[in-house]
């Protein structure tokens, strides 16, 4: 059974730096696509950063582009995002997702998601 686990969520100020971890047990993710995902309140959850597994191929939405990036390290089975100069507009709950990568609809899609975490909370001060 996939398990994920988010952390490194916190409080920090605007132009600030944070880097969450998403741990990830119980299947082959070599055969993966990972995703971190963003809920504000009164929002839907939208899509922020994937990266398929086996090539390491990334993708963002425009908004963190330059700010964020999306790694994964394969011996410790972990993908990380880190995010540099935040925004107080980047303040929400942060979750990843995975599922199989060979399916035909993109890693952007939400609804694609097989196996998610509990999320992280992060909040950008003015």
């Amino acid at each position: 059974q996939v398990q994920l686990v988010e952390s490194g969520g916190g409080l920090v100020q605007a132009g600030g730096s944070l880097r969450l971890s998403c741990a990830a047990s119980g299947g082959t993710f070599s055969t993966y696509g990972m995703g971190w995902f963003r809920q504000a309140p009164g929002k839907e959850r939208e899509f922020v950063a994937a990266i398929r597994w086996s090539d390491g191929i990334t993708y963002y939405v425009d908004s963190v582009k330059g700010r964020f990036t999306i790694s994964r390290d394969n011996a410790k089975n972990t993908v990380y995002l880190q995010m540099n100069v935040l925004k107080p507009e980047d303040t929400a709950v942060y979750y990843c997702a995975a599922r199989p990568s060979g399916r035909p609809t993109t890693l952007r899609n939400v609804n694609s998601y097989d196996y998610w975490g509990q999320g992280t909370q992060v909040t950008v001060s003015s």
